[in-house]
């Protein structure tokens, strides 16, 4: 629902599963205002202020409000989401994410790249000579689950397993999160019985993968507690898979209505990184990003207090004409668009998005050449558009490999 206040700020109701933060609607008031009110405190529209708001250190993440606002006030899994890097903050936030960081450095994901080439090939050639895919479960979710798989040093037939826990688990960023909480409590629970089975494995039985780096990941006399170290590696497992699998699918959407794109980019696979960036600036799985004031804070006519919420609408600030232009639609041969809010900012940005960055960027320029003329085959299943968005099934019909 939108509506007009009576001082003539727009009202967005976030809380409605039927409302489109990427509308023709969300547009028009962007021209007008740049920030709406909402269920939850406001919306920032623009770009300017949208990342100013996300590098103030007067504003925090927020995030851990989030149960809270949904009515979701105690339980396994409120405990566990206030232990989460996403709602921590100040200097229990910058203790676990110095230590969490090595893990995660561009140089060792970049070593990866050959093993996510194979793996993207490996699931086209499953479907490249049928000419059709449902996209979602024959290659997103795979792809992004396996992924996982091999950064964690899991055995690779776990994937549908941990899968499975990965996406109800992700239900818990959705607007839906209330009448969905059965399904993420039982998600939790068993892939935190999983992780701590594997973490018990690790400290006998030490490799060359993530959880035994991060069992000995230490500064001085610091180090990761058996609880921080479960509790992060159950969120990195939903977050991780359940964000690339819905951008993936995203990416497509927003390529498959620009053939012209589609094609470049199967001519020019060096394009696989920019391809990443439009189509997070357009069309992001994260579709707002989340901040709450630490003090009374004025910014351009807003009076935000203390506790007050304020949600960075990431499509409405990514395709800001103000900023990127009257054509701001995609384009993946820009090389100097300002930084979209696909990771979050400030203190808070993404710490795995060297990994989302790498993979996709690999996985879309291999789609792109092996999948020749691809066009929507049926309109699919999404996810509400706001909250955490995406594709729950796409088919896809294109050219067959001979």
């Amino acid at each position: 629902m939108t509506r007009a206040t009576t001082d003539a700020v727009p009202f967005f109701d976030l809380a409605d599963p039927a409302f489109d933060v990427t509308s023709e609607a969300v547009h028009r008031a962007r021209d007008g205002h740049w920030y709406a009110e909402t269920p939850y405190g406001w919306a920032i529209l623009r770009y300017e202020q949208g990342t100013a708001i996300l590098k103030d250190r007067r504003f925090q993440q927020g995030n851990a409000k989030w149960p809270a606002q949904n009515g979701i006030h105690e339980g396994a899994f409120a405990q566990w989401w206030g232990e989460t890097l996403l709602s921590l903050e100040g200097t229990d936030h910058l203790r676990l994410r110095r230590l969490l960081g090595p893990a995660f450095r561009s140089r060792a994901i970049e070593r990866m790249r050959p093993q996510f080439q194979e793996l993207a090939n490996e699931l086209i050639d499953r479907f490249a000579a049928r000419g059709r895919v449902e996209f979602i479960s024959e290659f997103a979710e795979p792809y992004a689950a396996r992924i996982l798989c091999l950064l964690l040093g899991l055995p690779d037939d776990e994937w549908s397993r941990v899968a499975h826990w990965a996406d109800d688990l992700g239900k818990s960023f959705g607007i839906r999160i209330r009448q969905d909480l059965p399904r993420i409590e039982a998600a939790l629970e068993g892939l935190t019985g999983y992780v701590e089975q594997v973490i018990s494995d690790r400290q006998a039985h030490p490799r060359d993968d993530l959880v035994t780096t991060l069992l000995l990941a230490h500064e001085d006399d610091d180090a990761l507690t058996r609880r921080e170290l479960s509790v992060s590696l159950v969120f990195l497992a939903f977050a991780g898979m359940e964000t690339t699998r819905n951008q993936l699918g995203l990416a497509l959407q927003t390529l498959l209505a620009r053939p012209d794109q589609w094609a470049l980019l199967a001519e020019r696979p060096e394009l696989g990184g920019r391809a990443v960036e439009e189509v997070m600036r357009v069309n992001p799985t994260v579709t707002w990003v989340t901040r709450e004031a630490v003090e009374d804070v004025d910014i351009d006519g807003l009076h935000v207090p203390k506790g007050g919420i304020v949600q960075v609408l990431s499509h409405a600030a990514g395709t800001d004409p103000l900023v990127m232009g009257p054509a701001a639609g995609i384009d993946i041969t820009v090389e100097d668009r300002p930084l979209h809010s696909g990771f979050g900012g400030g203190v808070h940005h993404c710490l795995g998005h060297f990994v989302a960055r790498t993979d996709m960027s690999v996985a879309l320029p291999l789609l792109a050449q092996r999948m020749p003329g691809a066009e929507p085959d049926g309109p699919g299943e999404w996810l509400p558009v706001s909250g955490n968005t995406g594709a729950v099934r796409f088919p896809i019909r294109f050219r067959p490999e001979v």
